[in-house]
């Protein structure tokens, strides 16, 4: 298998930023890590191993980011509004220093997010942001309501990095035309401590008639690396 290391001094984070690519052709996918994971947790986890036949073959191409979750949501040392300040900042370093990366290497048109419970947040939030360069998104057990990370700090930043507010409200033609065009999958299980907030976001998608999938599996522990290993062989 094609593994490449990438590392680069980003001058939207004043940080040195890593990550990894798998695969030399196919579907490219942006993977999150999940809460303050880092660019190396999905491979660490099976989840490449997972996909190493569809890899290996041709049909997809992985990026594994690197997370800034304890600079940002998670960082209790600093203000609410300098995380949610930091926070944009990634999504500037994604949209502007990852994915022209990606179309350096990789000719393909579509372009898929993919997160597994915080790493969902970030794979929908980046896709709904950005639906002229996302268009698709697999979430698996993800967590969507971020209302605790801030303390009751509220602004535009925080309103427009939270679907759960953003969303229902949204009347804007061009985001809801590519939002139908696009594709959405969630997946989740009957026993995940996530199950609520993916319901929840079924009914904002149905109410906005935005085309999508919502799985909820018949699994045990089905917020863990094994399930979302199967759900990924199954949906993406």
């Amino acid at each position: 298998m094609n593994r490449e290391y990438h590392q680069w001094h980003s001058p939207r984070l004043g940080r040195s930023m890593e990550l990894l690519v798998f695969g030399h052709t196919g579907l490219p996918v942006v993977v999150f890590p999940t809460s303050g994971g880092r660019f190396f947790e999905f491979e660490d986890r099976g989840m490449i191993g997972a996909l190493a036949d569809r890899i290996n073959g041709g049909h997809l191409q992985v990026y594994c980011v690197d997370s800034i979750d304890h600079e940002s949501w998670y960082d209790k040392r600093v203000s609410p509004r300098w995380r949610i300040a930091r926070h944009v900042q990634f999504d500037d370093y994604l949209i502007h220093e990852v994915v022209p990366l990606i179309r350096q290497k990789n000719r393909n048109p579509h372009l898929v997010s993919l997160g597994c419970s915080f790493g969902g947040y970030h794979a929908l939030n980046i896709a709904l942001r950005h639906p002229d360069v996302f268009t698709g998104m697999l979430s698996m057990s993800g967590a969507f309501d971020l209302a605790n990370f801030l303390n009751g700090h509220h602004d535009q930043d925080v309103y427009y990095n939270q679907p759960t507010q953003f969303l229902p409200s949204l009347g804007d033609p061009w985001f809801l035309d590519r939002y139908r065009r696009n594709t959405w999958v969630f997946g989740t299980g009957w026993d995940d401590q996530c199950l609520s907030q993916n319901q929840n976001m079924d009914r904002i998608f149905n109410d906005k008639g935005i085309p999508h999938k919502l799985f909820v599996w018949d699994t045990w522990n089905s917020h863990d690396w094994p399930t979302w290993a199967q759900m990924i062989r199954e949906y993406l």
